[in-house]
């Protein structure tokens, strides 16, 4: 396939969008630098809004932003229904998660498990965490330079570093504050460049929007028959919605990333409102992007064609470079990269702050009593973005893709478990620390047992939550010896007075 050329203008465009980054970053240096709540809670001071557009950036990475539209040119939008789990989701974080994070003023979501199971299960969540957030750097760097230079003459190793070397830099220089800022021009930009993808593609189809609504009655575009076929998992709806809701409960109360902006803002209201502020992003996520699959559909049925054994996961890099106005190409490319930033970005900034407070705080702050917070926090960015960017032109370089997915498959299973020990911490009373560690062994066990059946991924993290739930919960009625008082820890409890032991 002959690659199209990315052109001096869109690269000017891509460049000046990098640059204005770092410039974020730079300016909140001074700021960032005061303490560890400056640079990890940003003091408090984040508006709703903002706290709320760093929410949705931080959970929507740039494979997300062309695997949606893939899913949608290549089906249809059954998988739309996923990005409602969040919306049934924000009341029920609102009345039992979001209190106990703001009461207990958690710098880290793990503080919490610390508090109402023990330092062990703080320990080994908070790891996790860290190790699967440095490979998922790695892979957000990769995935979309491997779409976008399969179908361009960009230099994927020269993009590689200057999309996550940056981001490195003005991760290290803004902390937190710079970090929410950046996703908010982040947001913005990714956004108009999905609805910039729209309105062209539309604009290029003959008869324009009707052309686009008729090819969704004809090909059944929209939803159709097969998306309630039980015998087809991988797209059956309501495994579809149960599946994200599972996820979604990983990423909104057991990862880090997103849990730590419920400390950026000034109350629990603030934090509520930047709940819903995401939840209405979330909404429009599913007509900007499904939507960009169907009208890319609809032209390359009618008006374009696709080379010949075309990737389809680089169908929206494809159209933009080879259809679009010089200059307006490259901001949307820059979409694309503000994606895999803004992920990135909260990656390591929610890396540093568990390395710091989990581990050096917790349990190592006599021996390096001597370097400050803020200092370790930036070193560890450095050591954690060098070692994602490095695995990332690795596996430009290679072909390695695969054992890597695999490492991501593994450490991702422990992910939704550990949803499941929060939740078994905050509704049940009779949960404790040695039930729900077995627990959260045997659900990684179930996890890799229903992977291996490869149906679908929404099944394991079905398999995933509910096990660690019902087996940390059963096997604690077996040890009641590890029983701790949980008053002010658990959803019966959480209006009243918690001591600290």
């Amino acid at each position: 396939m002959t690659k199209a050329g990315f052109g001096t203008l869109n690269w000017i465009v891509l460049v000046v969008y990098l640059l204005a980054m770092l410039g974020v970053g730079a300016y909140f240096t001074k700021k960032a630098s005061k303490n560890s709540d400056a640079f990890f809670t940003a003091e408090g001071k984040i508006p709703a809004w903002a706290a709320g557009f760093s929410i949705y950036a931080t959970t929507l990475s740039a494979i997300t932003f062309m695997s949606t539209p893939e899913q949608s040119f290549l089906n249809d939008w059954g998988y739309a229904v996923g990005n409602l789990s969040i919306l049934i989701l924000i009341p029920i974080l609102i009345k039992y998660y979001v209190p106990f994070f703001r009461k207990l003023k958690v710098t880290t979501a793990y503080e919490y498990l610390e508090e109402r199971f023990s330092p062990v299960m703080r320990a080994i969540s908070s790891a996790l965490f860290m190790l699967y957030h440095i490979g998922r750097v790695a892979i957000v760097i990769y995935l979309p330079i491997i779409a976008i230079t399969s179908v361009s003459n960009i230099n994927p190793i020269l993009i590689a570093v200057f999309v996550g070397g940056l981001c490195i830099v003005y991760t290290f220089l803004g902390g937190i504050e710079g970090v929410i800022w950046s996703d908010v021009i982040q947001g913005f930009l990714l956004l108009g460049g999905a609805l910039l993808v729209c309105i062209l593609g539309i604009a290029y189809v003959k008869g324009g929007f009707g052309t686009v609504v008729n090819d969704v009655s004809i090909h059944h575009k929209f939803f159709s028959s097969a998306d309630w076929n039980v015998g087809d998992l991988s797209k059956f709806i309501p495994l579809i919605l149960a599946g994200q809701i599972f996820n979604s409960l990983y990423q909104y109360t057991g990862s880090q990333d997103v849990v730590q902006r419920y400390q950026t803002t000034g109350s629990v209201k603030d934090t509520n409102k930047s709940l819903w502020t995401n939840g209405l992003l979330a909404l429009i996520t599913i007509p900007l992007f499904f939507g960009m699959g169907t009208v890319l559909f609809s032209f390359y049925s009618h008006t374009g064609s696709l080379p010949k054994g075309f990737n389809t996961s680089a169908i929206v890099p494809y159209f933009v470079i080879t259809e679009m106005p010089a200059g307006v190409a490259g901001l949307v490319i820059a979409g694309i990269f503000a994606a895999a930033q803004s992920t990135i970005a909260s990656s390591l900034n929610a890396i540093s702050s568990c390395a710091v407070t989990d581990f050096k705080q917790r349990f190592f702050n006599d021996k390096l009593k001597n370097m400050s917070d803020v200092t370790l926090a930036r070193i560890i960015i450095i050591i954690a973005g060098l070692l994602g960017l490095s695995v990332a032109i690795y596996l430009l370089l290679g072909n390695a893709s695969e054992t890597w997915n695999l490492f991501l498959t593994v450490t991702g299973i422990f992910g939704v478990p550990i949803a499941g020990v929060f939740a078994v911490g905050i509704f049940t009373k009779r949960a404790n620390s040695t039930g729900v560690l077995l627990g959260l062994i045997a659900s990684v066990a179930l996890s890799f047992y229903a992977q291996s059946l490869n149906i679908s991924s929404l099944l394991v993290a079905c398999v995933a939550f509910i096990s660690s739930f019902v087996l940390g919960y059963v096997f604690s009625l077996f040890i009641p010896k590890a029983n701790k008082d949980v008053t002010g820890l658990t959803a019966a409890t959480i209006n009243q007075q918690y001591v600290k032991k």
